[in-house]
Order: structure tokens, then C-alpha cells, then sequence
């Protein structure tokens, strides 16, 4: 059980709009200006407030030791519990209620050092979807963890992650590629993927949302196995 004693939040329709509209104008580091969200805070004292981890709209899909992937759904017209954000996220978003978003990649890293609680409605009028990469732990303070294989900077990257937002067009595919970190690649938009390791396994993916879980030094290229483009995100999560 964990101990909630945070009950300041962002008022509904909660972060997500906010993301949004603050990521249009920002550099590729896409990071909040904290002091903006700590202004729309307000008092959840009197509802029922669970963690992230805990709220059921946000449901973990993948655990390696600190670091959680969340699949986040909320279907139109619903809001979720008020919920405690104390670690860095990332967030993949998939769709938003006015459709298919192709995987804009965002970070919150100040949450690991001013947490905030929020709740996320979603006013359709159809799902929400984010695919959410949690990382509990302190960080990295240097870049020697850079991975090989990689033609473009990252869109992302932080002392908790490293992002790359790719499109990928009929038949392409990236370089053989390996992270130091743990590494999720995340299919941002509709089509049909392989990520295929060294030793030739392959995990297919085939819709939107989907995504493939990499260990540190797993060396692996993504292939976009359809007729129109595709978009992926590669995300690592910083140990």
C-alpha cells in the first residue's frame, strides 16, 4: 500500500490538454514550464487520491525493476481517479479523443522532484490513449550511455530518457541498433512492423499502440513491413 499525502492537482481536463498546447510551441527537449502547471493547481483533499501505478485507467504492462510501461485508455467521456505523479514519465501519445495523434514523444521529468496530482478526463469523442514510460529512479548524470546505431538526435532526452520519433517509409528500416538502457519500441501509427534481433526472432506488430520491449545491448532494427508509412517511437528508459 502506498502513502498518498499529495492533494494538489491540475483541474480537468487535467495535463493532457496542456501537453499539447505547450509541446507545439516548445523545443525538441519537450519539457513543461513547470511554473505554468504548478499555477493550475487545485485541492483534491476531500476525494480519493491513489498513485499513478495504482489508478486503473493507467494499466502496467511491462516492469523491469524501477521502470514501468503504462497503457493509458480513458474512453470518452470519462475521468479518472485523482492520482499522485512522484516519478519521470515519458509519454507516447497514440490517440487522443479527436483521433489518431502518430506518437508526439514528451517528457515530465520535474515530477520526480515536485510531485503533482491530476486526474484525466477525456471529452471524446473517441479513446484516449498514451502509451507511459515511468522511470523511478534517480537518473543518469552523464551521457556515456549514448546507444550505436542511431543516424538522428534524439527528440527527447533527459537525465531519465532518451526518445527518437521515427517515420519509416514502405519497406524502410533503420540501422542495427543498440541501447545501453532498457529500450521500448512503440508503433505510434497504423501498419505493420518487425523488430527483429541479430539472431533473427522477430516481434511483429500490427496496429497502433502496440509495442516491443528491448534489454540493455539487445542489438535490433525496426522494418516497416507495409505499403504506406509508418511511425515508431524508440524510448529508453535512463538507469
Amino acid at each position: 500500500m502506498r502513502t498518498i499525502n499529495i492533494h494538489r492537482a491540475i483541474k480537468v481536463p487535467g495535463l493532457l490538454a496542456l501537453l499539447m498546447m505547450v509541446g507545439a510551441t516548445l523545443s525538441n527537449s519537450n519539457r513543461l514550464l513547470w511554473s505554468e502547471v504548478a499555477a493550475q493547481q487545485t485541492d483534491f483533499s476531500d476525494e480519493k487520491v491513489v498513485h499513478l501505478l495504482d489508478e486503473p485507467r493507467h494499466r502496467t504492462v511491462h516492469n523491469e525493476g524501477d521502470l514501468y510501461l503504462l497503457d493509458v485508455q480513458v474512453n470518452p467521456g470519462d475521468v479518472s481517479f485523482a492520482h499522485v505523479h512522484d516519478q519521470a514519465i515519458l509519454l507516447t501519445t497514440i490517440r487522443t479523443g479527436n483521433g489518431p495523434a502518430n506518437g508526439p514523444v514528451r517528457s515530465i521529468p520535474e515530477y520526480a522532484t515536485e510531485p503533482l496530482t491530476h486526474k484525466v478526463s477525456n471529452d471524446g469523442p473517441g479513446l484516449l490513449r498514451i502509451i507511459a514510460f515511468v522511470n523511478g529512479g534517480s537518473g543518469v548524470s552523464d551521457d556515456g550511455d549514448a546507444p550505436s546505431g542511431m543516424t538522428t538526435d534524439p527528440d527527447v532526452e533527459n537525465p531519465w530518457f532518451r526518445a527518437y520519433r521515427l517515420e519509416l517509409g514502405p519497406g524502410e528500416q533503420t540501422n542495427v541498433q543498440s541501447h545501453d538502457n532498457h529500450t521500448v519500441v512503440v508503433q505510434a501509427s497504423a501498419g505493420l512492423v518487425h523488430v527483429t534481433r541479430n539472431d533473427g526472432l522477430t516481434r511483429e506488430l500490427d496496429a497502433a499502440g502496440e509495442w516491443a520491449w528491448r534489454m540493455p545491448g539487445s542489438s535490433f532494427l525496426v522494418r516497416n513491413m507495409g505499403n504506406s508509412p509508418v511511425v515508431v517511437a524508440i524510448n529508453e528508459g535512463r538507469e
